[in-house]
């Protein structure tokens, strides 16, 4: 059916049609042309990691990570359950097995913690996700990463021009996973990018993204010729899709700061709500600045979140819940474990409702919304 609110409305800035036009005059359409250099360049000076490498999905840029920490039979991936499946596929399909860790109550990250109990000798990564662009307790994930010499594999996803004490997600592990898919603040339709910040692992991370080949090494005149030098996979994104891009990077503050603006509106509108009990807001962490990526609320312990759902339909809204916890998915059953209870993840995952939230979202339908969750609540 169509609403009158939906819960998602891909935002075009005004330059996108002229970048991509450009893009067909230059007449270079397969990966890595300029328009691609040029969002490498944005996302390395917004970030400051090492190296950004744009990918055709954030899927995409985890199984380059995931081939990156040789991850493979035997090993294990620590995460939590409550994910999008991307997270846990990029190590299944490299053998390894993801372990799911509970999720904190207060921001629904990974629970720090309880991490290093998980540990055991064959653990090979921690992949925090940051969930709503809200960051991980990423200072303790750090320690514990390099005193167990593990990887620390950042799922920013949602986490683009948000921060963790002043850092931009994606940027305080070994390698971070950025989306730029329709429904994020920076979109390109469909894309990701690898965020890689240490020198020491960008030419692995070329090869892997080339198809295994040293093809990038070619054409900066380094070698004379490029050959297949490892595993790897064809990880670029076309160049259409890059110039979509570029004009969405080039606008990025603009935009999220309107999105911000629609966030603040929930918040202060949902306050007095929260204040009788009647739902929870999301918590945002002192030393975290999120990016307003999606705005949640939490129903009381008890009240149906479908029976909240259908009445928002009803006023033409459509709100819509999130994960439904890996572990209980015949997939996560057969190719993962878990360590202890997953009590707050099975929990906190069934009582989340996301509001509608986009750029170019105005007052009045914020309004509406929250009117129709007055007289649901």
């Amino acid at each position: 059916m169509s609403y009158s609110i939906p819960f998602n409305k891909p935002y075009v800035s005004g330059k996108e049609l002229a970048c991509i036009a450009e893009a067909l005059n230059r007449g270079k359409l397969a990966g890595d042309g300029s328009f691609t250099h040029e969002c490498h360049r944005i996302l390395e000076e917004r970030t400051g990691c090492v190296k950004a490498l744009l990918t055709h999905s954030c899927t995409a840029a985890l199984e380059m990570a995931a081939l990156l920490t040789q991850a493979g039979p035997g090993d294990e991936v620590m995460m939590p359950s409550f994910t999008f499946v991307s997270t846990a596929n990029a190590f299944v399909l490299r053998g390894a097995v993801p372990v799911f860790v509970d999720i904190r109550p207060d921001t629904l990250n990974l629970d720090e913690t309880l991490v290093e109990d998980a540990i055991t000798p064959r653990t090979k990564a921690i992949v925090p996700v940051h969930y709503a662009g809200v960051g991980c307790e990423m200072d303790t994930l750090c320690d514990i990463a390099a005193r167990h010499h593990l990887w620390l594999v950042e799922d920013a996803a949602q986490g683009l021009m948000a921060t963790y004490k002043g850092r931009p997600l994606g940027t305080l592990g070994d390698v971070g996973a950025l989306s730029f898919h329709e429904t994020k603040n920076i979109i390109a339709g469909e894309g990701g990018a690898l965020l890689v910040n240490r020198q020491k692992d960008v030419l692995a991370s070329e090869i892997i993204r080339e198809k295994g080949t040293d093809r990038s090494r070619f054409f900066r005149g380094e070698v004379d010729k490029y050959t297949w030098q490892n595993v790897g996979s064809s990880y670029l994104p076309a160049e259409i899709v890059a110039a979509f891009l570029y004009a969405q990077l080039e606008d990025a503050e603009r935009i999220n700061a309107m999105r911000m603006t629609i966030w603040n509106m929930y918040n202060e509108r949902l306050a007095d709500l929260e204040a009788k009990g009647l739902l929870r807001r999301p918590v945002i962490p002192a030393e975290c600045q999120h990016n307003a990526h999606l705005f949640y609320i939490l129903l009381p312990e008890g009240l149906p979140r479908q029976k909240v759902l259908d009445g928002l339909k009803e006023h033409g809204i459509n709100a819509v819940f999130h994960y439904v916890p890996l572990h209980s998915a015949p997939a996560g059953q057969k190719f993962c474990r878990t360590h202890g209870d997953l009590r707050q993840t099975e929990t906190l995952s069934e009582r989340l409702v996301r509001l509608p939230l986009w750029s170019g979202m105005d007052e009045a339908q914020v309004d509406t919304v929250v009117a129709a969750l007055r007289t649901l609540l």
